[in-house]
């Protein structure tokens, strides 16, 4: 008779559990390292119109003041996800794989600019022939080396014709060229268009060869492997927030300009750019930047493809 209740008692103990509801599955919280750049303009949008939540996960933003800082914060762990280039990706996975790039943040297009070198106003400078020997400002091992590199060698100019000069900080390579202390540098957009403004020469920018640019949306690896599925959520909400960009770019010109991504002078004049759809990088544009940094130096390393770059969590 004992065996029977406490038989009775387990089969009502199961029966229960099968009918009550699911526990719900606990909401992931992501903390993303931003800069304020134009780059991010899809996170705050998607923030801002509630696509994080929709898609079941939570993003928590940590604004940070440089590139350094943002690294800083990955590699400890206290950031989870950020905006960076390819070759950030190398440096941050030299010793073990922390990081993997899943997503374009931005492209550069044949009609659309990310990067340009520009000559200052009373320079002389007006082609890429009259850079040769010239040194042009830059942050070093970054991709606006590598990019201002690369799009000088397109033009013909050889090794040894190309100079370069260390000016980590974007303002002070635009105050030395406002100057004419600095005859050129390579600048992101906005800051070109302002430099333009000011009375700068455009000599070349990406448009002419746009394989070579583009920003990266990173995870931790840890992060990707441990939580797969808020990583596809963040994604999903992304490409939700640049439809919603690219199809009313101007409804958001105003969040911009809030958030800092634009200087001042631009504020009223700037137009929000085009965002590319989902993707990543491909074989080739990781083969040349690895080529790159172990050509500068930068690295002694061989990586996979697949160590750096993880397509698989795209919507």
């Amino acid at each position: 008779m004992k065996q029977k209740l406490t038989l009775l008692v387990l089969l009502f103990t199961l029966l229960v559990s099968a009918c009550s509801p699911a526990q719900p599955t606990e909401t992931i919280t992501l903390k993303v390292a931003i800069l304020p750049i134009l780059d991010v303009l899809p996170m705050v949008v998607a923030q801002q119109e509630g696509l994080f939540t929709k898609n079941g996960v939570n993003v928590e933003f940590i604004p940070v003041g440089s590139a350094p800082e943002r690294d800083q914060l990955i590699s400890a762990g206290q950031a989870d996800g950020m905006v960076n280039e390819l070759a950030s990706v190398m440096f941050l996975n030299q010793d073990q794989i922390q990081v993997q790039a899943v997503r374009f943040a931005r492209t550069a297009t044949a009609d659309q600019a990310l990067f340009r070198i520009l000559a200052a106003k009373d320079s002389g400078i007006q082609t890429a022939a009259d850079l040769k020997g010239v040194p042009v400002g830059v942050s070093q091992a970054t991709v606006i080396e590598y990019l201002t590199e690369r799009l000088l060698q397109a033009e013909g100019l050889s090794a040894d014709e190309i100079q370069t000069v260390a000016i980590p900080k974007i303002p002070d390579r635009l105050a030395l060229l406002g100057s004419g202390e600095l005859k050129a540098a390579m600048l992101p957009e906005p800051f070109s268009t302002l430099a333009a403004q000011q009375g700068a020469t455009v000599v070349l920018d990406d448009t002419l060869r746009p394989e070579y640019s583009f920003s990266l949306i990173t995870f931790r690896k840890a992060v990707i492997d441990q939580h797969p599925q808020a990583v596809r959520a963040f994604l999903a909400a992304i490409e939700e927030a640049v439809a919603l960009i690219n199809a009313d770019p101007q409804k958001y010109s105003g969040l911009m300009v809030d958030q800092k991504m634009v200087p001042a002078p631009l504020a009223e004049s700037f137009k929000v750019p085009t965002y590319p759809l989902k993707g990543v990088p491909t074989q080739a544009q990781f083969d040349d930047t690895l080529a790159w940094v172990k050509e500068k130096g930068y690295l002694n390393k061989d990586f996979a493809y697949t160590d750096c770059v993880n397509g698989s969590l795209l919507p």
